[in-house]
C-alpha cells in the first residue's frame, strides 16, 4: 500500500505539473502567425517567427537551470520539500503568464515562461524519488507509470487550451495555477518526510557544485550525454515545430493542433502504461531500435504531405514512449552510486539543452522552410540510434554485465 501512494502521488504532481507546462503549444503558433500585428507578436517591430522561436527557448532555459540544479539539491534537501516548493513557484509562474497575455506584454510572458520552466525541472526529482525507493521491476514500472502521467498531462494540457479558449485567452493558465497549487496538500500528506541533513552547506554550494553537469566528468556519463543529446535535440525538433507545421501546411488553428497533440499524447500514455516490464534483449539495443524510430517519425513529418505527417506524429509516440522507459531504468541500474537526484537531473538538463539548440536553430531555419529543422531533427536522432548500438557494443567487450543487465 505504501508503494501505491508512493506511486500515485508522483503521478498525480507528474500529471498537474505538465497540465501546464503543455497549455502554450497549441495556443501560441496562431498568435504569432496571426497577420494582425499587436504589442505581443510585433514586439520591438522584430519578425514573428523570430518572436515565436525565442518564446520556445525561454522555457526549456528556465528547465535546463532547474534540471541541473533541482535534482541534486533534493539529495541534499530531501524530495519532499523541493516538490512542494517547485509546485507552488510554478503556480506563480502560471498566473503571471495569464496576465501577461492579458495586457499583452511579452517580455513579462518571457519572464513568466522562464520562471515557470525553472520550477518544472522537478520532474528530475520525481523520478529520483521513486528510484530511491523502489527497486528491481517494480522501480522500472513505476518510471514508466510516471513518464505515462507526463504524457498525459501533454495530452490534457493542449484539450484544456482548446476547450476553455472560448472564455479567454488567460482562462487555461488560471485553471494551471489552481490545479498545482491543488497538488501541494497532496504531495505533504502522501510522500513519506525524510530526515533532516546534517550537513551545514548553503543551498547555493550545492547548487554551484553539485548541479548534474558535474557528472561529466565521468566519462561514460559523458558518453551518455552526448547520444542523449543528439536524440533529444531530434525529438524537439519535432514537439516544438509539428504545431507550426500543421499551420502552415493546413492553416490548423489552436483547436485542431489540440487534437493532433490528443492522438499522439494518448499514443504515449497508453505506451507507457503498458510497457515497462524485464526483458531479456540488452536495454542499450532497444534504446537504439527505438531511437531509429523516432528518427523515422521525424523524417517522415518533413517530407509527408498533411494526413501522411498526422500519422508520424501520432506514431512518434511509441518509440519515444519506449526508449525514455529503457533509457532511465538503465541510468537508474548503472549510475546509482552518483545519486539518483543528479542522474535524473542530468537526462533531464540534456533534454533542456536540446530544446535550447533546437529553439535557437530552428528560429532562423523556419525563415527559410520550417521542414528544414524536421529534416535536422531527424539526422541528429539516426545518429544517436547509431552511436547507441556503437556504444553498447563497446560496453559488451569491456563489461559485459553492464549491457546484459534488464532495464
Amino acid at each position: 500500500m505504501k508503494n501505491i501512494v508512493l506511486i500515485t502521488a508522483a503521478c498525480l504532481l507528474g500529471l498537474l505539473s505538465t497540465i501546464g507546462a503543455s497549455l502554450p503549444y497549441p495556443i501560441l503558433p496562431p498568435l504569432f502567425a496571426a497577420e494582425a500585428a499587436n504589442n505581443f507578436n510585433h514586439f520591438l517591430g522584430l519578425p514573428s517567427k523570430l518572436l515565436f522561436g525565442l518564446a520556445l527557448t525561454i522555457n526549456p532555459l528556465g528547465l535546463l537551470i532547474g534540471s541541473a540544479v533541482l535534482g541534486p539539491l533534493s539529495d541534499r534537501y530531501g524530495r519532499r520539500p523541493l516538490l512542494m516548493y517547485t509546485a507552488l513557484g510554478a503556480a506563480l509562474g502560471h498566473a503571471i503568464t495569464a496576465w501577461a497575455l492579458l495586457i499583452q506584454s511579452y517580455p513579462l510572458f518571457i519572464v513568466a515562461r522562464f520562471i515557470t520552466g525553472l520550477l518544472e525541472g522537478n520532474s528530475s526529482v520525481a523520478r529520483a524519488m521513486l528510484a530511491d525507493q523502489l527497486q528491481g521491476s517494480l522501480r522500472l514500472r513505476a518510471m514508466s507509470w510516471l513518464n505515462g502521467a507526463f504524457y498525459l498531462g501533454w495530452l490534457l494540457g493542449p484539450i484544456l487550451a482548446g476547450a476553455t479558449l472560448a472564455w479567454g485567452i488567460t482562462v487555461p493558465f488560471w485553471i494551471a495555477a489552481i490545479a498545482l497549487l491543488l497538488v501541494v496538500p497532496l504531495v505533504a500528506i502522501a510522500l513519506p518526510r525524510e530526515a533532516p541533513s546534517l550537513l551545514t552547506t548553503s543551498w547555493w554550494q550545492v547548487a554551484r557544485d553539485r548541479h548534474s553537469l558535474n557528472l561529466l566528468r565521468h566519462e561514460q556519463l559523458r558518453t551518455l550525454f552526448i547520444v542523449q543529446l543528439a536524440l533529444t535535440c531530434g525529438v524537439a525538433s519535432f514537439y516544438e515545430f509539428y504545431p507550426l507545421w500543421l499551420v502552415e501546411m493546413a492553416g490548423y488553428n489552436a483547436q485542431a493542433i489540440s487534437w493532433v497533440n490528443v492522438g499522439l499524447c494518448g499514443t504515449m500514455t497508453i505506451t507507457s502504461l503498458l510497457t515497462g516490464g524485464p526483458n531479456k534483449l540488452p536495454p542499450l539495443l532497444r534504446a537504439s531500435w527505438y531511437a531509429c524510430g523516432v528518427a523515422l517519425a521525424v523524417g517522415t513529418l518533413a517530407v509527408g504531405n498533411i494526413w501522411v505527417g498526422i500519422a508520424a506524429i501520432v506514431l512518434f509516440g511509441i518509440p519515444n514512449a519506449l526508449y525514455n522507459t529503457v533509457i532511465q531504468g538503465w541510468c537508474a541500474e548503472r549510475f546509482s552510486a552518483h545519486g539518483q537526484g543528479a542522474v535524473m537531473g542530468l537526462l533531464a538538463t540534456t533534454f533542456c539543452i536540446a530544446n535550447i539548440v533546437v529553439a535557437l536553430t530552428g528560429s532562423v531555419l523556419i525563415l527559410i522552410d520550417t521542414r528544414l529543422i524536421l529534416v535536422a531533427g531527424a539526422c541528429s536522432g539516426a545518429w544517436a540510434a547509431w552511436r547507441l548500438n556503437a556504444w553498447r557494443r563497446e560496453l559488451a567487450a569491456s563489461d559485459p554485465v553492464a549491457t546484459g543487465a534488464a532495464a
